[in-house]
């Protein structure tokens, strides 16, 4: 999934969790509170996702770091 994409699901995702608070504010609904707490954990979810792809498009592959930091810690202790 790309950047866009992610935050277009993050957009209309959040747009049907504020229907659904608003539904909820008329009176509890356990069908819709049960959705409710579905979407969240989904946002939570694409948010995770998106801040995982924005730091690998600033930074780079994770692995790569990773090996790179291994390197730097092994030549420290060389030296």
């Amino acid at each position: 999934m790309t950047l866009s994409q992610i935050q277009e699901e993050i957009e209309q995702t959040s747009e049907r969790r504020t229907e659904l608070w608003n539904s909820l504010s008329h009176g509890f609904d356990p069908a819709v509170a049960s959705e409710l707490k579905r979407l969240s954990a989904e946002l939570d979810q694409l948010w995770d996702e998106e801040r995982s792809l924005k730091a690998a498009l600033r930074f780079g592959d994770r692995d790569h770091i990773v090996a790179r930091a291994r390197v730097e810690k092994r030549l420290e202790r060389a030296a």
